[in-house]
């Protein structure tokens, strides 16, 4: 396959779904030779977060001189974001190499064996990484954590960011609910660093911990010295920073990093799509992936602390199983009028439905019928935040010009799939 077939053939997976064991990319890994023992890896879970500790992570190791992997989800624009070696994305060869290799693999498997689109790329990843003798793979888990794909591995250590309310249809409406799923990353003997924790989610995470006999690493939220300039923006980046230090600090005794290296690594630490700043001609956009209520209370405080006072007009676009009324209502305050656009997905928000809630509320709304429309209708502004939903950050930065791709929205699209209900499985 060349990478347009490749990116294709990833489109037929997805007619697979999701599936929530870890019978077929144990099925598919074995099938590649295991990889992944073979490689070392930090496992990291957690609602919010997850993204901007593991970037931390992965410049920080780059820094200290390691070849270092980092695999996350979703992407923003390039199906090669997902795919990482310092800071280096899968070559479009390497991809279509490796997917055909899974393709020739799964070709006599059924239906129901053949495997989903995460697993298929999971396995990508680890076949890459271990092609490339990757040292150590900052690895984030897809969804949830216990049967996530990602958790075939035995990390040096697992890390778990904060945990709160989202994808209550996949991982279960209760925060202890939500917090065994990404519990299940806990290995017997691994030691497990957590970030700050609600109550009900640290009881269960503690819980765990003990019956697996896993030193459970936690730290209080603290301010860092003012002379680290974070590579990342916003107030709660300190604690993806935090967490990061801690982890790095646990794996002192297998991998040492001075502090000056750690230092050095928050701060050219770079994660698109989280509080980015970017021109536009004479105006300036932030965006910003929040999507659930605790991503937007931390947008809310930073706008706070960095624009005091002040309001904006907001470009949101949601999906429609997210909780956007409690989105709104956190982000009203700092909003002078909300242009609603609908994203390209079945899942997605219908504009209309947005506007008669925030009309009930007695916000200033209107409709646009695209983003480009929205972003003409607040071009004299000097800020405009555009939120709602990593999928519509990464259309705003294709539509910008601001991220490279081959193949545009085809690559973005590929975000675009349904989660069935949760299984017992």
């Amino acid at each position: 396959m060349n990478y347009q077939e490749a990116i294709k053939f990833l489109y037929e997976l997805q007619l697979f779904g999701a599936r929530f064991n870890l019978d077929g990319i144990s099925r598919l890994a074995a099938a590649l030779g295991n990889p992944e023992r073979d490689l070392r890896f930090i496992h990291v879970a957690g609602t919010n977060g997850k993204g901007s500790t593991c970037a931390f992570l992965a410049s920080i190791y780059r820094e200290a001189g390691l070849r270092c992997g980092l695999y996350t989800s979703p992407h923003l624009v390039s199906f090669g974001e997902r795919i990482q070696i310092n800071g280096e994305p899968i070559s479009q060869a390497d991809t279509a190499i490796g997917l055909s290799l899974i393709r020739e693999i799964i070709g006599p498997w059924t239906d129901t064996e053949k495997p989903t689109f995460f697993e298929a790329v999971t396995a990508l990843a680890l076949w890459y990484f271990k092609k490339q003798l990757v040292e150590l793979v900052i690895w984030e888990t897809g969804l949830g954590g216990r049967l996530d794909a990602t958790n075939i591995v035995s990390p040096l250590v697992s890390v778990i960011t904060p945990i709160d309310f989202d994808h209550q249809n996949v991982l279960g409406s209760t925060l202890e609910q939500i917090a065994s799923e990404k519990a299940g990353i806990i290995k017997t003997g691994i030691p497990c660093v957590t970030a700050p924790q609600h109550d009900a989610a640290l009881e269960v995470l503690t819980k765990v911990a003990q019956e697996r006999q896993s030193p459970l690493v936690q730290f209080k939220l603290q301010k860092l010295p003012a002379k680290i300039h974070l590579g990342l923006r916003g107030v709660f980046q300190e604690m993806n920073a935090l967490t990061a230090i801690y982890t790095v600090e646990c794996l002192q005794p297998t991998i040492p990093v001075s502090r000056e290296v750690s230092v050095k690594g928050l701060e050219n630490a770079r994660w698109p799509g989280r509080f980015q700043l970017v021109r536009a001609g004479e105006r300036e956009l932030i965006l910003d992936g929040a999507h659930n209520p605790s991503g937007a209370r931390a947008l809310a405080v930073t706008l706070r602390l960095e624009y005091p006072g002040q309001r904006f007009p907001f470009i949101f676009a949601s999906m429609r199983d997210k909780e956007w009324q409690e989105v709104f209502a956190i982000l009203s305050p700092l909003c002078s009028q909300w242009h609603l656009v609908k994203l390209d997905s079945p899942r997605a928000l219908e504009p209309e439905t947005a506007l008669d809630w925030l009309m009930t509320q007695g916000s200033l709304a209107q409709v646009d019928s695209s983003l480009t429309a929205a972003l003409a209708a607040t071009a004299d502004e000097p800020l405009t935040v555009l939120c709602g939903s990593l999928y519509f950050v990464g259309q705003a930065l294709l539509e910008l010009g601001l991220a490279p791709t081959t193949l545009g929205a085809e690559e973005l699209a590929l975000n675009n799939w349904t989660a069935p209900p949760k299984t017992t499985t």
